[in-house]
């Protein structure tokens, strides 16, 4: 008997303990039901990207498996599937779209070292960073209330399995007026890449012609000074 419980109620790697045991076997404690509480406000509190944080809710799924094809599927389209809900393309076609070594700052609205410091070449391939202030925003709230509804569902003590995540993220997206992916999208992300890289080869030159390091500016303080200093004592003469 022990042996059959232990088989059918490892998930997620939980061990199985005495208490367990105890409750007939299930995982569904109240304890397990804080535990998702948790786990779902560390997630808010982290660092990680946006499109991560919906990955870390996925992998709080009752029956998770990391090797299994459906969390394959939508770890490789979550990403898209937030970016086309709040600006209606993928992440290698908004960085297509908008990198252009013409536009003041490549197109980009932040990047690793912003505002002052240089554009590097791993800045431009990452989508987010040419979204405007709005769609930050709006990811942002997208983002929030998913986490929302998952602690909901811990609170209400309601078990969630893979698929119930990836149909719950279309249906959240839905019930905000907003489209949902449907594809792959047109443009791959190595053409993005690649995209991005040959713009920003052209925008280097710009960018080295006009930028002032840190060093440059004291150079420039000191010469101001020098030559404040010079009219004043050719003034005083």
């Amino acid at each position: 008997w022990a042996t059959t419980v232990v088989k059918e109620y490892t998930i997620k790697g939980f061990a199985m303990d005495d208490e367990r045991l105890k409750s007939g076997g299930s995982v569904l404690t109240k304890q397990y039901f804080e535990e998702q509480i948790q786990r779902v406000r560390e997630i808010r509190l982290s660092e990680r990207k946006f499109y991560q944080k919906i990955t870390d809710i996925y992998a709080t799924a009752i029956d998770y498996d990391r090797s299994a094809t459906a969390t394959q599927r939508f770890f490789a389209t979550v990403q898209n599937k937030l970016h086309w809900a709040i600006h209606g393309h993928t992440a290698a076609e908004v960085i297509v779209d908008r990198a252009d070594a013409g536009k003041q700052h490549m197109g980009l609205t932040t990047w690793k070292d912003a505002p002052d410091g240089k554009i590097q070449k791993f800045d431009v391939s990452v989508a987010k960073n040419y979204l405007t202030e709005p769609e930050m925003a709006q990811l942002s709230r997208l983002v929030n209330a998913y986490l929302d509804v998952a602690e909901d569902m811990a609170q209400r003590q309601i078990p969630i399995t893979m698929q119930d995540w990836e149909t719950r993220l279309n249906r959240f997206i839905a019930a905000t007026d907003r489209k949902i992916l449907q594809d792959a999208g047109k443009v791959t992300a190595e053409i993005a890449k690649a995209h991005a890289e040959s713009e920003f080869e052209k925008y280097r030159i710009v960018q080295d012609r006009l930028f002032v390091s840190d060093f440059d500016a004291e150079v420039m303080r000191i010469a101001r000074h020098d030559e404040e200093s010079g009219n004043e004592d050719g003034g005083a003469e």
